[in-house]
């Protein structure tokens, strides 16, 4: 059976256990990281010597980086809907990938960790405000991306929204200012709808 390591909270966690429950696989969650611990200890530490989360034992193939562990899982158990079978799609699926975790998400990282893990009185109110604008300007990209299509790579939902979508979840939750994005938005609550994402992105962010 599928291992998952990692805490629900974590949105790189969130990615694979989103992705395991979209393609309906047999597993078992373990929780690893954050007030869970587990990821200093010698064993945890031979799987992922970073010892962050997520990792997963997948029949004895070990696997850490959590949108490798979306795009493996995508390509083993789900050619044709996570993984799609033409190139073009997949390898625009995959660029909305990188974009999310070089380009996105890092701007996010200030405004979260101040927002949401910091006490209000402890808070750099300049590296949020920096922090915001920069994820605010990522967000428009997409917004422009999804005006003309249901999901990021066109009318078929792909591994790509989930990476995507995680992120998305992260930056709508945040109690901040943002600007006006009503495709986006729409391609949020459509994702939202979904079964597979019942229990994993939920609010309050933490």
């Amino acid at each position: 059976m599928l291992k998952i390591w990692g805490r629900l909270t974590s949105v790189n966690v969130q990615k694979v256990m989103w992705a395991v429950r979209e393609l309906a696989l047999p597993h078992e969650r373990i929780e690893a990281g954050g007030q869970f611990g587990v990821v200093g200890t010698p064993d945890y530490l031979r799987m992922n010597p970073n010892g962050q989360v997520p990792v997963i034992d997948d029949g004895g193939f070990v696997l850490w980086e959590s949108n490798a562990i979306v795009r493996y899982l995508s390509s083993r158990y789900g050619e044709g809907t996570l993984w799609p079978a033409d190139p073009c799609a997949r390898a625009d699926a995959d660029r909305w990938m990188d974009w999310q975790a070089t380009e996105w998400q890092p701007t996010m990282l200030h405004a979260f960790q101040g927002l949401v893990r910091t006490p209000e009185e402890k808070r750099d109110p300049a590296a949020i405000a920096a922090s915001t604008a920069k994820a605010n300007a990522k967000a428009l990209i997409l917004e422009k991306t999804l005006q003309d299509r249901e999901f990021v790579g066109g009318t078929q939902m792909t591994m790509g929204d989930i990476a995507l979508g995680c992120a998305a979840h992260r930056w709508l939750g945040l109690p901040m200012e943002r600007p006006a994005t009503p495709a986006l938005s729409t391609w949020y609550r459509r994702l939202m709808m979904r079964p597979a994402v019942q229990g994993v992105l939920t609010l309050p962010l933490k």
